[in-house]
């Protein structure tokens, strides 16, 4: 019997890891995890993940970042970009929100934005307190 192969919508999370080096242009559909070094573009849809061995020389674009390595290059986020203590950025960054922990680096500018707020909530009208008649 054979069975019906069907494409799943499930991404795959990618990992870059120690000891790996790697030149180019990464686009990613899930989440990224880099422990090794990168040099190039990285266009991400998913968090991005610059773990404490990781060092990136790249332009990066991602939904939230996490920096606990190094970056050498600019970070663009309409998300969260969070440096840790062992963390070090040296370019710009432009984010919605930004998070840097005690020993963190942050050698450059950085510019934020506000995140695409949701439409205004109504405010309950309530009705003052009637007598009852009685």
């Amino acid at each position: 019997m054979l069975r019906d192969n069907k494409k799943h919508n499930q991404t795959t999370d990618t990992l870059i890891g120690q000891g790996s080096v790697i030149d180019g242009k990464l686009d990613c559909e899930s989440n990224l995890r880099i422990e090794g070094k990168f040099k190039g573009e990285i266009h991400c849809k998913g968090q991005v993940i610059i773990g404490e061995t990781g060092e990136a020389n790249s332009n990066i674009h991602g939904t939230d970042i996490v920096v606990a390595g190094i970056v050498i290059g600019d970070i663009t986020t309409k998300g969260r970009l969070t440096i840790t203590s062992s963390g070090e950025v040296k370019g710009n960054v432009s984010v919605a929100k930004l998070i840097i922990a005690e020993g963190g680096l942050l050698i450059g500018t950085s510019t934020m934005e506000k995140a695409a707020s949701p439409l205004p909530i109504k405010e309950k009208v309530s009705k003052s307190a009637q007598p009852e008649a009685g």
